[in-house]
C-alpha cells in the first residue's frame, strides 16, 4: 500500500446547490496546532518510509521474472538483513498503520465537492482517496497471506515463488492483485505530487504541471514493473516449478523440476 498524502477538500459555499457549478473555491486549510502536525507527519509517512518500501517492494518483485531461484535468494536476503523484525515493524507496519488509519480518518470527516468543482484536479483527488481505501483493503489480506499464515517464508524462503504462484493462479484473485497494483500505483503517484505541491517543492503552476507528468510516467513505470511481475508467477514458463527450494539451489540459482503430483494446475 501505497499509500500517500492527503488534503483537507474545501466545502463549498454557503447556500451552493447540488449540480451548481462555481469559478472559484475556497483556500484549502493545512488544519491548525495538533491537526497541523498529524497531517504533516500523514504526509510524510506516505512519502518515507512507505513510498520508499512501495518501491522497494516492486523492484525486488521483479526478481520472479527470473525464475523461483532468484525470486527465493531475492527474499532470503532481505529476511537476512540485520535487525529485520525491528526495521520491519519500525519502518514499514507501525508507519503504515498511522498512514492509513489517519487517512481513513481525513477521508470520512470531509466532504467530496467534484459536484460544485468539477476540475480534473478535483477529480484526481477523489480518486486518490478511492484508491488508498483500495489498496488498505489490498495491502491488509496480502500482509495477512503472505506473511503470517501458511508457510513461513522467513524461515522458508525456497517455498516464496510457490506461495504466491498458487494465489495468483486463480484469474479472480489475479484480477484483485492487478487492480490493487493500478489503484496503489495511481495512489503513490498523485500523493508524491501532491506532497511536493503542500511543501513548497514545487512553487508555481508550471512547476507543478511539469512535475506532475514526472509522477505521471513514474506511477505508469512502476505499475507496469509490477504487473509483469505479477505475470511471472502464471507465466507458462514457470507453471511447474517445485513446491520448494533447498538452500543449495537458491545459492546456485538453480530448480529442480516439480515431483510428480505436485505441478501447478490452475
Amino acid at each position: 500500500m501505497a499509500t500517500t498524502v492527503s488534503t483537507p477538500v474545501s466545502a463549498p459555499p454557503t447556500g451552493a446547490r447540488k449540480g451548481t457549478r462555481h469559478k472559484g473555491v475556497q483556500p484549502l486549510r493545512a488544519g491548525q496546532g495538533h491537526s497541523f502536525l498529524l497531517r504533516r507527519l500523514h504526509s510524510l509517512t506516505g512519502i518515507v518510509p512507505i513510498g520508499a518500501f512501495l518501491i522497494e517492494h516492486i523492484v525486488s518483485n521483479f526478481e520472479a521474472l527470473k525464475g523461483p531461484a532468484a525470486y527465493a535468494a531475492q527474499v532470503k536476503f532481505l529476511n537476512a538483513l540485520p535487525f529485520v523484525r525491528v526495521l520491519e515493524w519500525a519502518f514499514i507496519f507501525l508507519p503504515l498503520i498511522y498512514h492509513a488509519g489517519y487517512g481513513m480518518y481525513i477521508w470520512l470527516r470531509g466532504k467530496s465537492n467534484v459536484i460544485y468543482y468539477p476540475w480534473a484536479g478535483n477529480w484526481l483527488y477523489t480518486a486518490q482517496r478511492w484508491t488508498g481505501g483500495i489498496a488498505l483493503a489490498y495491502i491488509i489480506q496480502h500482509v495477512w497471506r503472505q506473511r503470517f499464515s501458511g508457510v513461513n517464508l522467513p524461515d522458508h524462503p525456497g517455498a516464496a515463488f510457490h506461495k504466491v504462484q498458487m494465489e495468483l493462479l486463480h484469474p479472480w484473485m489475479f484480477a484483485i492483485y492487478a487492480i490493487a497494483m493500478i489503484a496503489t500505483c495511481y495512489h503513490f503517484a498523485y500523493g508524491v505530487w501532491l506532497f511536493c505541491a503542500k511543501w513548497g517543492i514545487t512553487s508555481g503552476e508550471r512547476a507543478r504541471r511539469g512535475f506532475g507528468w514526472v509522477c505521471g510516467v513514474a506511477g505508469l513505470l512502476l505499475c507496469t514493473i509490477g504487473l509483469a511481475s505479477m505475470w511471472a508467477f502464471v507465466s507458462p514458463k514457470y507453471r511447474n516449478a517445485p513446491a520448494d527450494l533447498t538452500p543449495a539451489q537458491i545459492t546456485e540459482g538453480t530448480q529442480a523440476p516439480a515431483p510428480i503430483g505436485q505441478a501447478h494446475t490452475r
